[in-house]
């Protein structure tokens, strides 16, 4: 009977609390496709599918990647594409543990960063470098030995993302080209025609395992190689060996084309006839059969994303008169189309996506809400869902992490890769708030498809993960409450061994632990009394005499020390990206939020920060402050012509910032459960007639 209701209440929302039909979806997406007319590093686009994506320069392929490689770099990555360099010493996980004692009465082993040098350090140092993710491949035009991009003019391209493909012109040595690019939907292959005679170049880097860049060392040919295989007419396929990693590159295409060496790492491909049109896949095994050619994958392409965007949710600024909504609406079409191509794989995503490498390539599972949790309410929640399976292929490793340190159930690790191996880190090791995401995520999943199918799927998986949180908090008998200690909390810049209970971290551990009872009642269940007994006893939120609330129970000068006032103002998290819970006061909150928008290190916040802000806002009834936090003018709040949310020189992209604005939008549109108004994070005074239809409310 609760899946009923459940589907029920998802069917009025079409036409309840801010519904409207009949918006132009091909009109909304086309008045938001972002053009060039020039070379511009920070605008380049991308085509993708979420396990893969290709980003091209203003020629439609990667035919400059040097004058983009500190903007938006030119990548060619896969959720499957990982190597690592070798490991002669033969360094293990466990070497890189180091014991904390936080006064559970047990020392507790941490994955970390060693400061003193010696086979522990080293040990750590290859782990967090290690695997890294590949760039399989730069597909770009040959123009010449050393021929400058001035020599390239009447450029013109433009992104359909109705169509999921890239348009572009150019003019070259008196010639015009037209190149149209494409991604298969359904497979790792690129795509496009050339109207006109261009050949074309393939080039293979070898990965610098470096923090944050392109992932291209073009230095090192020798230690890395590419055969070819097999060839025919129309077809050659490439071997690639990096060490002990292997895959494969297959080339096909139309017309009379020749595909040659020019050096190691190194073919061109040059075409005789007038139209010429090829894909290139790139596969971890060797393939099998033909793949799709540039028509077939346009086809596929555009058959794919006119239906993302009829399917989905939708919502139309329009109607507004503020001057701010236009700007408004082009960063949640465009942050759509972003995140279906970046972000909705088989593994979770990395901060920046598939475009190039940021902390490695590795992904961040505290950051994986802000990534996915808006798929859920936007009517696409089978991309979150197809995420979501990682966390089964994983578990073993997170109920050995929380074997080690003495807790019980599964304990999430941070910064990881495919096998689920924890990144060394003197940071991320300690954090706590990326445990309930997946309770989170999983019910956002449930009230999207109310059914047993989804219950059966995740309930283990939720149920030892409230297991791990019922271990890590600690009965404090002189006072009859449950405390969370000894972890860094969301704002990272309070430490592990003197923090108290972090604000949003109780209101989590709250609602995580309420919403996995309510997962025991679905399936049948008893409720745990135990879990029943921490959920009453819980700390409420410290706060000052004043009111203003702290960023830890511990961290008594917050507002005069500059460490509690810049990073993350999580504390906005505990009313916002969750629920009222009855740990939080409304007053008290209202007054942090206003101390917060006039006083906080503004430049030391993240992308995501300014979506918390409005959602914060909007459920205390700041409608204000909400859309000024989404449209705050503020250097991580800048989202470029492509879309990217931009932070500083070395974060160009950053896709939870686009992540949080569709989850906060979303919210301030559709509301949250008992939500009676419309559009209740939008002013209501005539200059926010915002329209939307499919939006799903938050909990």
């Amino acid at each position: 009977m609760k899946h009923v209701l459940y589907a029920l209440s998802a069917l009025l929302l079409l036409s309840g609390c801010g519904g409207h039909k009949g918006i132009d979806r091909y009109a909304l997406v086309n008045r938001n496709n972002p053009s060039v007319t020039e070379f511009d590093s920070l605008s380049s686009f991308s085509v993708g599918n979420g396990e893969f994506a290709f980003t091209v320069d203003a020629t439609g392929l990667q035919t400059f990647p040097d004058f983009y490689k500190r903007g938006v770099p030119l990548g060619t990555q896969s959720q499957w594409g990982w190597h690592s360099f070798a490991n002669p010493e033969g360094y293990t996980p466990a070497e890189t543990l180091k014991e904390y004692d936080f006064g559970r009465g047990r020392k507790e082993p941490y994955a970390v960063q060693f400061k003193e040098e010696g086979r522990n350090k080293a040990a750590a140092d290859w782990y967090r470098v290690n695997p890294h993710r590949l760039h399989l491949g730069m597909v770009g035009f040959e123009l010449g030995e050393a021929v400058p991009m001035s020599a390239v003019s009447g450029i013109s391209q433009t992104l359909d993302m109705w169509n999921g493909t890239i348009n572009s012109s150019f003019s070259f040595e008196g010639k015009n080209y037209e190149v149209h690019t494409v991604v298969n939907p359904s497979s790792d292959v690129m795509a496009a025609s050339v109207a006109a005679p261009l050949p074309v170049n393939l080039r293979f880097p070898y990965p610098t395992g470096a923090h944050a860049d392109d992932a291209c060392d073009w230095s090192r040919d020798e230690l890395h190689s590419t055969e070819l295989v097999e060839q025919s007419a129309g077809h050659a396929l490439l071997k690639r060996t990096l060490d002990e990693t292997v895959y494969y590159v297959d080339v096909e295409w139309t017309g009379d084309a020749a595909l040659s060496q020019k050096r190691a790492n190194y073919f061109v491909l040059t075409p005789a006839g007038d139209d010429f049109s090829f894909s290139v896949g790139f596969y971890p095994e060797k393939p099998e059969g033909e793949q799709a050619g540039f028509a077939e994958a346009a086809a596929a392409a555009s058959a794919y994303w006119q239906r993302f965007w009829k399917e989905g949710a939708a919502v139309d600024f329009s109607a507004c008169t503020d001057p701010r909504a236009p700007e408004l609406e082009r960063r949640v079409v465009l942050s759509q189309y972003l995140l279906a191509i970046q972000c909705a794989g088989t593994t979770p995503p990395q901060e920046t996506g598939l475009t190039y490498n940021s902390w490695f390539g590795k992904y961040h599972m505290e950051m994986i809400w802000w990534h996915q949790a808006h798929f859920a309410l936007w009517g696409r929640e089978q991309l979150l869902d197809r995420t979501l399976g990682w966390y089964h292929t994983v578990q073993p490793v997170a109920r050995e992490i929380a074997r080690r340190q003495g807790f019980e159930g599964v304990r999430w690790m941070k910064m990881t890769d495919p096998s689920g191996t924890e990144a060394p880190s003197s940071v991320g090791s300690f954090l706590i708030w990326q445990q309930p995401h997946l309770i989170y995520l999983a019910e956002l999943v449930y009230r999207a498809n109310p059914s047993q199918q989804v219950l059966d799927k995740y309930y283990e998986l939720v149920q030892q993960t409230a297991e791990f949180m019922f271990s890590f908090a600690e009965y404090d008998m002189m006072e009859g409450r449950y405390i969370l200690r000894g972890a860094i909390p969301a704002q990272e810049t309070l430490r592990a061994a003197e923090t108290v209970n972090p604000p949003f971290e109780l209101s989590y551990w709250h609602f995580a632990l309420s919403t996995a009872q309510k997962w025991r009642e679905r399936m049948g269940e008893k409720r745990n009394l135990e879990w029943d007994e921490m959920i009453d006893k819980l700390s409420p939120l410290a706060a000052q005499a004043d009111g203003l609330y702290l960023a830890a129970e511990t961290a008594t000068d917050t507002y005069v020390d500059i460490r509690y006032t810049s990073d993350h103002m999580a504390v906005l998290g505990a009313l916002g990206i969750l629920p009222k819970s009855p740990l939080v006061r409304n007053d008290y909150m209202q007054k942090t939020l206003d101390w917060v928008w006039d006083n906080w290190n503004w430049g030391k916040t993240w992308g995501w920060d300014y979506p918390m802000t409005a959602m914060n806002a909007a459920r205390l009834g700041d409608k204000q402050k909400a859309v000024g936090a989404l449209l705050m003018d503020r250097r991580t709040n800048t989202y470029l012509n492509n879309g990217h949310n931009y932070q500083d020189t070395r974060l160009r992209c950053y896709l939870p910032g686009n992540g949080g604005l569709l989850t906060a939008v979303a919210m301030m549109c559709a509301g949250w459960d008992g939500c009676l108004e419309k559009n209740p994070g939008f002013p209501a005074d005539g200059t926010w007639n915002v329209r939307w239809e499919g939006l799903k409310p938050m909990p």
